[in-house]
């Protein structure tokens, strides 16, 4: 079986969101906590967690990103049974046996959402669409795309190409507004 864990590249999704997701915390869509509320009425950190955010069961936090990994029953009966506690915190569900059903469907939800290989990285793109919330998920597959697999590239050059010397001090006098 396979899950939705959260993993965070960069520190943004503390500054995009009201609250990030820890690293490592099961994901879920979390579509279903933007339903009540209308798009229009959500702004900044809300509104990116309305547009890209996939939720961390645990912290009840937003990730841009999630990854797909194993999961063994023990751990999905143990993510249902967190989700399900968090549905009752926050979300006001009205017993546990309400909110048991809730986390199955969508703890279910995700593992479908996993069905690509072990390793790709998940996101999601939310939007209004004929008044309703549609989603769209990207997925990258590690090591399959060869533009954007490394960001750097180290290519060893010969030393006697490089002979050109830059006067920083010169260049500053020259514009010294910059």
């Amino acid at each position: 079986m396979k899950m939705l864990r959260t993993i965070r590249l960069d520190p943004s999704d503390a500054f995009v969101f009201t609250r990030a997701a820890e690293p490592g915390e099961w994901a879920i869509a979390g579509t279903f906590l933007f339903w009540e509320r209308p798009v229009e009425t959500l702004l900044g950190k809300e509104r990116a967690a309305f547009r890209s955010g996939l939720l961390g069961i645990g912290s009840f936090g937003w990730s841009t990103l999630a990854t797909i990994v194993e999961i063994t029953s023990d751990e999905r009966n143990a993510a249902v049974e967190q989700l399900a506690q968090r549905l009752r915190a926050e979300c006001g569900a009205p017993d546990l046996i309400a909110a048991r059903a809730a986390a199955e469907a969508e703890i279910a939800y995700a593992m479908e959402l996993a069905e690509p290989p072990v390793g790709t990285l998940v996101a999601i793109h939310r939007s209004v669409e004929n008044d309703e919330i549609t989603e769209r998920f990207r997925t990258l597959l590690p090591g399959t795309d060869d533009r954007h697999g490394r960001v750097f590239d180290f290519i060893e050059e010969p030393d006697d190409i490089f002979d050109e010397k830059v006067d920083l001090l010169g260049l500053m006098k020259e514009n010294p507004a910059r």
